[in-house]
């Protein structure tokens, strides 16, 4: 069996076609606007892909209906545009990459997968919301959590790389980012407290997303600043995080930025790392101890500098680097970059959400094709 594996986000569709081992035969990525891409470029993708045999698509959301893949029907597709508000940067271009794959290839069975779902059996201490029992019980208000795809791989080859680790946090960070604290269930990991709540706005500071927030603020904002509602959701996704602190929400233009000593930047590679730190704190409190802390994603594996300043406040944790090793670590490669014997391990770990959703699809459709 060969897998497309799509995965539309909201400045790219990244396509991966992987046959039976894994192995990619082909990769790609669209620019998207906004989640916003071209269908016919896509299309011609498709169009010169060769034999797809199954399409498995990354959704952010699933609620509370879809703890696992599932197989595309209309009546999911229903399901899941009604979740669009609770994901308004992601939803619409999973769903739009659906559509226009399912156009284009009727015939051949495409399955969700979620990033929601590697959340579903958070601990109640740790998904539930100190709010009335109403917004509780009849409109599902808890904390759902995200990146699940890429955090259950971190948190996978953490464990391969480390040995058994039973108390992993997760640090994916990029344009998007959040924290996933995991312990293992036997073989398998399972998430038990991470940063992302009822949307993927919630936690740390992101590229445009402004993370946590006094809950009154929009509130006030409304009632007070002069904006209407959609103005302030549209500002804390698209205007805020290191957007809406230094004027760019590329780390890489921040970081240079701060070198040269202006402020703006500097303020916001301090309020970054200040909110990381205290995150990967929480989570490490949640599992009552670390033995791994796993850095993934654009900004966790390409910034050797911003890793090594973040766990240099974190030696409490029984974490410390290598520095060499750290320099040395190079994107699209495993590595540990922790200090021999230090209490804790530090590795670096490439993400690949498409060979979580491979496995998914093959899970669901009965393939039992051995893996390398």
């Amino acid at each position: 069996m060969q897998v497309l594996v799509v995965n539309a986000g909201s400045s790219s569709v990244k396509i991966s076609l992987l046959d039976p081992a894994g192995e990619v035969l082909h990769r790609s990525d669209l620019e998207a606007d906004r989640g916003r891409f071209d269908h016919g470029a896509l299309a011609d993708v498709l169009a010169g892909l060769g034999r797809v045999d199954a399409v498995g698509h990354r959704v952010v959301h699933g609620g509370s209906t879809f703890c696992g893949p599932v197989l595309v029907d209309d009546g999911v597709l229903s399901v899941l545009d009604r979740l669009v508000e609770r994901a308004p940067l992601h939803q619409p271009p999973a769903l739009a990459a659906i559509r226009s794959v399912r156009a284009a290839l009727p015939q051949v069975p495409a399955v969700a997968c979620f990033d929601t779902a590697f959340h579903a059996d958070l601990p109640a201490a740790a998904s539930t919301y100190a709010i009335p029992a109403r917004w509780r019980r009849e409109l599902d208000v808890r904390r759902y959590g995200f990146h699940g795809l890429a955090h259950e791989w971190a948190a996978g080859r953490a464990a391969a790389l480390a040995g058994p680790a039973p108390r992993t946090v997760v640090a994916h960070l990029g344009s998007g980012a959040s924290l996933c604290a995991v312990d293992w269930d036997g073989a398998r990991p399972r998430s038990v407290d991470t940063t992302m709540g009822f949307t993927p706005t919630a936690g740390l500071v992101m590229g445009t997303r402004s993370g946590d927030l006094d809950p009154s603020v929009p509130l006030w904002l409304v009632a007070h600043g002069g904006l209407d509602v959609a103005a302030v959701a549209d500002a804390l996704d698209h205007e805020s995080g290191l957007l809406g602190l230094a004027g760019t929400p590329d780390m890489r233009e921040v970081v240079a930025a701060e070198r040269d000593r202006q402020p703006d930047a500097e303020l916001a590679v301090a309020v970054w790392l200040h909110r990381l730190r205290a995150g990967i704190a929480a989570m490490t409190a949640a599992l009552g101890g670390l033995d791994v802390l796993v850095f993934s994603g654009g900004v966790g594996e390409h910034a050797a500098d911003l890793r090594a300043r973040a766990v240099g406040g974190l030696g409490f944790l029984g974490l410390a680097l290598d520095s060499g090793a750290n320099t040395a670590a190079r994107p699209g490669t495993d590595t540990d970059v922790g200090i021999a014997g230090a209490a804790a391990r530090t590795l670096v770990v490439h993400a690949r959400e498409d060979l979580v959703i491979d496995g998914q699809v093959r899970g669901l459709l009965g393939d039992r094709t051995p893996r390398r």
